[in-house]
Parts: structure tokens; sequence; C-alpha cells
């Protein structure tokens, strides 16, 4: 059976250039693996044909023998392999073409070697603070739970008085190489977990593990002006890593719980302040609380509506590790009375009755609109 053209099994064309070719033979094997494609016995020999087409056009030389002479160029010897061109070295050379594009994916040279020394993993506390902790800051002590290095071993692992030993099947790499037809794929170590040593005598405290859980008291320190969401990082202060690893970090992540009178936006407090009717037609001024304990004296003009908004500059939230403040904005919301006694009813009637409507400006437009559009309608 003649062999297809190198350029049609990568689908690409014949001016493609390196890094095309690659990203081609990179999907395409990975689709084509035998190991993904255990049920289909063609697999195999696509992949094999993959490799033969990629190892030739990857090179310079002998895509430019390929080029001018197509597959004659590497039959009858005159190929660097031999008969066909690729003689005994094949497989090892399509190992590191493997290697090199899915050693992360499939375990190849990105893993653990030479003592399995391991960073420990990054562990995540959710605290929850009040608007008063985010507006001072605040120094706070957490207990967590973790693991730390052992102290009876040193984080070896191993008996004291004793030493981890190279694991015999890898040779201490933590990798060991199994051949499958034309071609050599590299796995973790069974028999070491990929470490490269073995514990022969463990540790009575940690069980050979190098490491061993324990509860932690830390301090935190939340400084003033952090928001809903602040990741704060205490860093080599996660889990030990194995074996004399570097530790892993601590991340608390910050949430503010809802205040009864103070609604946050970013630096900036909103705040929303009934004001009695009187107040609100007549004149005159309200106090409101402040973040830092004091209190305000806001001016409440003569025919203030609800939804005014008054800015008190400077009394919102610290704008984190600044010294600048956001502001305070306070909203107005006029209360008319619910219950009211004789006196005072005969005090509303005569206002209304002294054609009070004029008082009232913008009612007083709504109903002519409205009363517009009622006659449009009837028309």
């Amino acid at each position: 059976m003649s062999k297809r053209d190198y350029y049609e099994v990568l689908g690409v064309a014949k001016t493609a250039t390196d890094a095309e070719m690659k990203t081609a033979f990179r999907k395409l094997a990975m689709d084509h693996h035998p190991d993904r494609n255990q049920d289909n016995p063609e697999a195999e020999a696509k992949f094999k044909e993959l490799g033969e087409a990629y190892e030739v056009l990857k090179d310079k030389d002998k895509r430019a023998a390929y080029d001018r002479f197509g597959h004659q160029a590497f039959e009858g010897g005159r190929g660097p392999g031999g008969a066909g061109g690729f003689g005994p070295d094949f497989g090892n050379a399509f190992s590191d073409i493997f290697d090199d594009l899915f050693g992360d994916v499939m375990g190849g040279r990105g893993g653990r070697r030479g003592g399995g020394r391991s960073r420990g993993a990054d562990l995540r506390y959710n605290m929850e603070i009040t608007l008063e902790d985010a507006f001072k800051g605040k120094d706070t002590e957490i207990r967590i739970p973790t693991t730390v290095d052992c102290e009876r071993c040193g984080s070896s692992g191993a008996e004291p008085g004793t030493e981890p030993e190279s694991c015999g099947s890898c040779q201490g790499s933590g990798k060991v190489r199994a051949s499958q037809g034309f071609f050599t794929i590299e796995r973790t170590c069974p028999h070491c977990g990929g470490t490269g040593r073995m514990v022969k005598n463990p540790c009575k405290d940690c069980g050979g593990a190098g490491r061993r859980e324990k509860e932690q008291n830390l301090a935190v320190n939340i400084p003033a002006g952090v928001e809903d969401g602040t990741r704060i990082r205490l860093g080599g202060k996660g889990q030990a890593g194995m074996h004399g690893g570097p530790a892993g970090d601590l991340y608390i992540f910050l949430s503010l719980r809802p205040h009864e009178i103070f609604d946050r936006e970013g630096p900036h407090l909103f705040l929303q302040m009934p004001v009695p009717f009187t107040t609100a037609a007549l004149g005159g001024h309200v106090e409101v609380a402040t973040m830092d304990g004091g209190k305000a004296r806001v001016s409440i003009p003569e025919g203030t509506q609800t939804g005014r908004q008054f800015r008190l500059r400077g009394k919102g939230m610290p704008v984190l590790r600044t010294n600048r403040f956001g502001d305070m904005m306070v909203e107005v919301v006029v209360e008319v009375p619910t219950k009211l006694n004789g006196k005072q009813k005969k005090a509303l009637k005569e206002f209304q009755d002294a054609d009070g409507e004029k008082a009232f400006p913008e009612f007083a437009k709504f109903k002519k609109r409205l009363d517009g559009f009622l006659k449009r309608d009837a028309e």
C-alpha cells in the first residue's frame, strides 16, 4: 500500500510554517493516541503515520528532500535512518517529540524528580467582618487546621538515624519508561509515586509522609479600607510541602456583613434619612451618625423633596493604603404623619381650604397633564 502524502497526513498545505505543522500534529496526535483509543485497532497505525510525517517535515533538510523527491527520498537507504527513513532510533526520537508536546498532559518531563520535594497546597479561609472593622482596620487571630513539617524526622519521612533510599525501579528519577510498539512513553513510577525514593523505616510521628496535621493560630492584620471580596495572602502559611518542599500560601477572603444603617459602594457610604414633612417644608437641620463614631449636621432647605441627596465630603470609607476618604451621601425620605389629633387635622384642613394646592407645583403640573390625557382619550 502506497504511503499518503505527509502534508495530507498532517492536514496542512505545503506552504505551512513550522508552528502550523506543530499545531496540526499536536491536535491529531492527541485525537489518535492509542491510550485514548483502546477500542480502535487502527489508532496506533494512524498515530504512527502522524509521527512519521511530522518527523520528516519538522526537519528543514528532510523536508527539502521530501519536497523534491517525495517518499523516494527515504527509500533504499537514502534517509538518515536506513530503510524507510526510520531506523532503530525512531521510537526514541518520536518519544522526544511526544514528551515535548504532551508532557504536561500525559505525565512527561515536567513531573517531580530527584527527592520528590514538592510545594504544599494553598489554603483558603473565609472571614466575615463588620463595616466598622473595614473602616478602622483590625488585628485578629484565626485558628486553622493544616499540615506542618514533621519535627521528629526533619520532614524526610524516615525514622531518625535512617535515610530514605533511592527507588530501585526508577533509579531515583521518579519516572519509568514503557515501550508501546514503535514508541516509548514515560510515566510516574508506580513504586515510589514519583518521589524517586523509598522510606524503609518510616517515622513514627508522620508515618513516612514527612509532615503531619496540626492546628495553627495565625495573626491577621486587616487594613482599613478593605472591601467585600478582598483577598489577604499569608505567604508560606498553607500546607507544608512534601519531603521538605516549600509550604503553600494561605488566602483569606473577606466578606462584609450587611450594616443596619449604611450601604456601601466603593469608598462611599449611603444613608437614607427620614425627615418630618414639616422640616422638609419649612427647612431646618437634622443630625446624622458618621462611621467614625461622631455626628454631622445636615441643613435641610425649604421645600426639600424625597430623594434629594446631600453630600458630606470625607465622611465615607478610607481608601485602602492611602490617606484619602470617600464621601457620605444622605438621602432624604420625607415622612408624612400617620396619626393626627383633632387640632392638627383642623390646621391642615384650613391650609388645604386656603388654596394650599398652590404649594404643590409638581402635583399641579401632573394633574394638568393627566386632565389633558383624559380629555384626548374621551374624544
